[in-house]
């Protein structure tokens, strides 16, 4: 009895050691599935990190953005918007619209009945408000329309001549200005305006030119970048010479003909202190005054210059980036003048043909005339007494008997201090 006793007892010390060592083993299992596990984890989480891994996203995307800004700092310093400059086709006349950045600026606005053209003009280019519009003289040709652009568009200056004129067109100009309450700005040679990326420098008058209303012509050199334009309205030789005289850089890439190619400007001198690799010229096709000239064209020829014409190509635009210049069109390879077709005579007169002298009497007794001065250059007409009519230079001037009714007719205009 005592030996079963015994056995039972070692066999209850036998299953309670296998007992201890199945625990440790499940243990030492559940230890190393909770090994894996972790090393899993571990291993995932790892692989999370190097495959997308927050911080280094966004050190990335910091990295190029500061590559990206970098660039856009360089470029804004060292690229300009582009600047277009448009030639407005509006016929015997001017008009150019030139725009950069959001800004525009109008220089002269054509004929009277090209008001409504112009003004078409700049809608169809979303051009609500002008920074700057230039009436570079008296004359209708060139702000026959400006009253229009002035009573439809927001325009924050207007710089004009320091000169006043007897004419209804001109009147016109001034009523508009009232009627929107602007006070014109008369700027002096040597100041400076900006426009968007470009900016421009008055040139012309330089000083008080008398009746000569072209020679009062407000001319500007524009500058964008690298390439320069130049613009005198109808300026002619003298008014060149001052330009010369002022020691203001001519030089430009682009050359709008004065006085519309006529051979009363764009001498010999002033293109040679322009220097031009491009002439614009703005003219009616078959108009009345020659233009352009057989002279003019010539010397632009002998320069080696590309030209473009409105009454041969219509309107014509040049774009800018500061460096280069490029058209909307190739240039005109005509070189034909507007003088009479057939006429051996290269220099005939560029003025507008006249009407034959007639009989009619002004206020007289039959066959008693009146005679007056014209001024072939303002086209204007003046009493033979005239203190105004003293300064008209000798190539310019002539007597006539014409009636004014004549006169006018042929678009001569009486002149303001006289009232003939």
């Amino acid at each position: 009895m005592k030996r079963f006793g015994r056995w039972l007892v070692v066999l209850c010390l036998l299953l309670a050691l296998a007992g201890c060592s199945q625990a440790e083993k499940e243990q030492n299992q559940f230890s190393d599935s909770n090994t894996e596990q972790t090393a899993e984890m571990t291993d995932d989480s790892d692989v999370q990190e190097i495959t997308q891994p927050a911080g280094d996203d966004t050190l990335q995307l910091s990295t190029e953005s500061a590559d990206d800004s970098g660039m856009e700092e360089d470029d804004s310093s060292t690229v300009l918007p582009k600047m277009q400059v448009h030639y407005i086709d509006v016929g015997q006349g001017d008009a150019t619209l030139i725009e950069t950045d959001g800004h525009a600026m109008l220089i002269d606005a054509g004929n009277n009945s090209k008001g409504t053209f112009v003004q078409s003009y700049l809608l169809s280019k979303g051009i609500k408000s002008l920074d700057y519009v230039i009436g570079t003289h008296p004359d209708a040709d060139h702000v026959g329309g400006l009253d229009v652009i002035i009573y439809k568009f927001d325009c924050q200056n207007v710089l004009l001549p320091d000169i006043t004129a007897d004419t209804r067109t001109w009147e016109d100009v001034e009523l508009s200005m009232k009627e929107k309450e602007l006070q014109p700005v008369y700027p002096a040679v040597g100041d400076t305006f900006s426009l968007g990326g470009a900016s421009f420098t008055v040139i012309s008058p330089n000083r008080a030119y008398g009746d000569e209303t072209n020679d009062w012509s407000v001319g500007i050199l524009l500058t964008h970048g690298k390439n320069r334009f130049l613009f005198t309205g109808d300026a002619g030789e003298k008014a060149e010479q001052d330009m010369i005289k002022s020691g203001i850089s001519l030089q430009a890439d682009v050359y709008k003909a004065s006085h519309h190619g006529s051979k009363t400007a764009s001498s010999e001198a002033f293109l040679d202190a322009v220097s031009p690799k491009y002439g614009v010229i703005s003219c009616g096709e078959d108009n009345d005054y020659g233009h352009p000239s057989a002279r003019t064209l010539n010397s632009f020829r002998q320069r080696g210059m590309k030209v473009f014409r409105t009454d041969k190509q219509g309107t014509i635009v040049a774009e800018s980036d500061g460096t280069d210049i490029r058209w909307n069109m190739s240039p005109d390879e005509s070189w034909e003048s507007g003088e009479a077709k057939g006429s051996s005579d290269s220099t005939q007169s560029d003025k507008k043909t006249k009407p034959a002298a007639d009989s009619t009497t002004e206020g007289k007794t039959s066959g008693e005339k009146i005679t007056y001065i014209l001024n072939n250059n303002t086209m204007k007409y003046h009493r033979t007494d005239c203190a105004r009519a003293k300064d008209i230079l000798e190539k310019n001037r002539e007597n006539t008997t014409l009636s004014k009714k004549k006169l006018e007719a042929a678009g001569y205009e009486p002149c303001g201090f006289c009232k003939p």
